[in-house]
């Protein structure tokens, strides 16, 4: 019959040879994080130990053997920040990788302090899409199309916002933001049930906006997908709040952590 993905991650490290370990998507899937299908397995083996190519495992020296791995039973497998790192060479679109590390930081699978030491040690050309990534976390994005707004906005020339704005009324906090213009006043938020775990949460995010029109924020929602398809739609109505903004003394902002 068919093989089971674990008898073919065991077929994977028997064929790479002793001291191999399983990273990239194969290896995050054995830590629960949800990975695209993927059919070939990436096993890293000690640089100067070579393999022929197999149609189902990707042989892939280093010479940055983790010191550290997760084992179980027969399979052992890298630890998430190294299978993040790894997984950039296995995925097709630096969007796709976006998603993968916003959903690891989001999730608490990984800090992104841990994956900004993984970063440091990589070599510069292995290391774009990850320091791509790790700015916009940095930044306060936490999903895809957050970081498709981000983009769109610095692309289209807008005044650079704060992003991942936490705001308050006084002491009151009325909500986070995806982005934060308080010289105008106005505020803009992807508006996507994928990044909500609850009904029930969703209808708290639109209580919140709710209640920060109340103190006169100008909150401007997008959907990932009008952000995707109608990019200048979406520069048009932001430079349009934008210009009918002004700047709400009894608001005030801070990053979010």
């Amino acid at each position: 019959g068919t093989p089971t993905r674990e008898q073919l991650e065991i077929a994977a490290l028997r064929y790479a040879g002793p001291g191999s370990a399983i990273t990239g998507l194969a290896a995050l899937r054995r830590h629960r994080i949800r990975v695209p299908d993927h059919t070939v397995i990436t096993v890293l083996v000690r640089r100067g130990r070579s393999r022929a190519a197999q149609p189902f495992v990707r042989v892939s020296p280093t010479t940055r053997m983790p010191e550290r791995v997760c084992v179980t039973g027969p399979v052992e497998f890298t630890m998430v920040a190294r299978a993040v790192a790894d997984a950039a060479r296995e995925l097709p679109s630096f969007r796709e990788f976006r998603a993968l590390v916003a959903d690891c930081v989001q999730r608490r699978f990984c800090s992104v302090d841990v994956l900004a030491r993984e970063l440091a040690g990589l070599p510069r050309k292995q290391s774009g899409w990850l320091r791509r990534a790790l700015e916009e976390v940095a930044d306060g994005v936490r999903s895809v199309a957050e970081g498709d707004l981000r983009d769109l906005i610095i692309r289209a020339g807008l005044p650079r916002p704060m992003f991942n704005a936490r705001l308050f009324a006084g002491e009151h906090f009325l909500g986070t933001v995806d982005a934060w213009w308080p010289d105008a006043g106005v505020a803009a938020e992807v508006d996507s049930r994928e990044w909500h775990i609850s009904p029930e949460s969703w209808e708290r995010t639109l209580a919140r906006h709710t209640r920060m029109g109340g103190y006169g924020i100008v909150v401007q929602h997008f959907t990932p997908r009008r952000i995707r398809t109608e990019p200048g739609q979406v520069v048009a109505a932001l430079r349009s709040a934008l210009a009918a903004g002004r700047p709400l003394l009894t608001v005030r902002a801070r990053a979010a952590s």
